[in-house]
């Protein structure tokens, strides 16, 4: 069950619950307005804070006693903010933290005070506990009822804004897209297949009245979308175009284009991946993800913009009919390609998306993609590699992954690359090799994206992770979805 959130005009001292979450700055001093609170605890909060047992260092938590008394928080859990330049980021990591400490306490309930209690904190805020609260276990058998704990059920946002209100169905809007996003990206191979990406583009559509296009292989070939086609070719699941148009914009307003890789599983095809770590090739669809969550989220969120989604998938699969090293085809904008590795199949498949994306006459595309490892040693797990063919799109995109928490750098797209993928039989080559593979790898792209304005986003070190990073655990870290979000609310103002 989700997280429902709501708030309250309510002082911290008054709210029972069983746990009240603070969240303080860097070396803190006790608001005036705990006060109260501070003193049914027996002056505990202001000995913990003078005594420095809390610093409010970012990430910091500490655990303490409630009060038994009526209307009293029976626990409180001091969070830190540190010193950040970003306070809503801060907000949100601090919440999402806050939300994993309730459900490791077992407490149905949770408040959260911040001291700033407006309604961008509040948005910030519900975004976070949503985030904290989300786990995968649809596949766990459920432990033995005398083990369980309770389920973090409801969170309440402490704030005196009027507009708080809206800022909570804000923040759960886009809570509910990063978790759609996260849920997919999670599933393992065998059941989040192309098919069942297109089920849930259909199940969007039908909840939020948008329109929706799913081709297969057989319309694909009537495309002549053979750069898509020989993904596909090694493997019997059908291959997914799958369309999403959100039209809640001025009529013959362009709309904005969100791209996403959604590669099921990626085995490497013929040029074959290494056995150790494979298993999390099943994150090779993160980009498709994140399309879908972010259609979630701005369907509910009701911008007065055009959108349109495009996902390609497939799985990437060594067989007798597969691709080989060598081979060369024809993508649907007519150039030819030739396959120097296999296992470089995500701009295969987007070249063709990119060109189809064409007949929807675009204002801007934007495309997602765990696309290289090159990407990931550039810039590691902190920031996507960003690259395109306008500087305002880029700026744009920029500054929406900054709001979001998702942050980005611009990475080159020069001229000198091309040479790099320069084939001896064909208009182009799959791969330039190991030098500057993120951005051989975007100018590929780059060939096929044609009369609109565009922008790539590799995510391959962003769109999940393989550690449990404190605020979240190991996996899908919901990248790209709040950038996706940003970047159609900016155009939506």
């Amino acid at each position: 069950m989700p997280l429902r959130v709501a708030t309250r005009r309510s002082a911290a001292d008054s709210v029972d619950v069983p746990l009240l979450v603070l969240a303080l700055r860097k070396n803190p001093s006790l608001p005036a307005d705990l006060a109260a609170l501070d003193a049914k605890l027996g002056g505990t909060l202001s000995r913990t804070v003078g005594r420095r047992d809390f610093r409010g260092g970012r990430d910091e938590v500490l655990h303490v006693s409630g009060s038994a008394g009526a209307a009293n928080p029976q626990r409180v859990l001091l969070v830190g903010l540190g010193e950040p330049s970003d306070a809503r980021g801060a907000l949100r990591r601090a919440a999402s933290l806050a939300a994993r400490q309730a459900r490791k306490l077992g407490v149905s309930a949770l408040a959260w005070y911040d001291g700033d209690r407006t309604a961008d904190a509040v948005e910030a805020v519900t975004v976070g506990l949503l985030t904290g609260a989300w786990e995968y276990a649809d596949l766990k058998t459920p432990p033995p009822a005398d083990d369980r704990r309770a389920e973090l059920e409801s969170a309440i946002v402490l704030s005196d804004d009027e507009a708080a209100v809206d800022a909570v169905e804000r923040g759960t809007a886009i809570g509910e897209g990063m978790a759609l996003a996260r849920r997919l990206s999670m599933m393992p191979g065998n059941l989040c297949t192309p098919s069942y990406l297109a089920d849930t583009a259909r199940d969007i559509a039908a909840r939020h009245n948008l329109q929706v296009t799913v081709l297969g292989r057989a319309e694909m070939e009537q495309e002549k979308m053979g750069s898509f086609l020989c993904v596909a070719q090694g493997t019997p699941q059908d291959p997914k175009l799958i369309v999403l148009e959100y039209k809640r914009g001025p009529s013959g307003t362009k709309p904005i284009a969100l791209v996403g890789k959604g590669l099921c599983f990626d085995s490497g095809g013929i040029s074959i991946k290494p056995a150790q770590g494979m298993e999390a090739m099943k994150f090779d669809m993160c980009g498709a993800a994140g399309v879908l969550g972010a259609l979630e989220a701005i369907a509910r969120l009701q911008l007065p913009v055009n959108v349109v989604g495009l996902i390609g998938s497939t799985t990437n699969m060594p067989s007798g009919t597969a691709v080989n090293p060598g081979d060369v085809v024809r993508s649907h904008l007519g150039k030819t390609i030739e396959v120097i590795n296999t296992d470089a199949e995500g701009r295969l498949v987007l070249a063709d998306v990119l060109s189809f994306a064409r007949r929807f006459e675009p204002s801007a595309v934007v495309d997602a993609a765990t696309l290289t490892g090159a990407c990931v040693i550039a810039l590691g797990h902190t920031a996507s590699g960003v690259f395109g063919t306008d500087d305002a799109l880029v700026a744009d995109v920029l500054a929406a992954g900054k709001r979001a928490g998702e942050p980005g750098w611009h990475l080159p797209l020069f001229d000198e690359y091309k040479d790099l993928i320069k084939s001896d039989v064909a208009d182009i080559k799959n791969t330039g090799g190991r030098p500057a593979g993120a951005s051989t790898a975007a100018m590929f792209l780059k060939e096929f994206a044609e009369g609109f304005p565009w922008v790539h986003m590799d995510i391959a070190g962003t769109a999940y992770s393989d550690s449990d990073l404190g605020y979240i655990p190991k996996g899908p870290t919901g990248v790209p979805v709040g950038t996706f979000i940003e970047l159609v609310r900016g155009r939506a103002r």
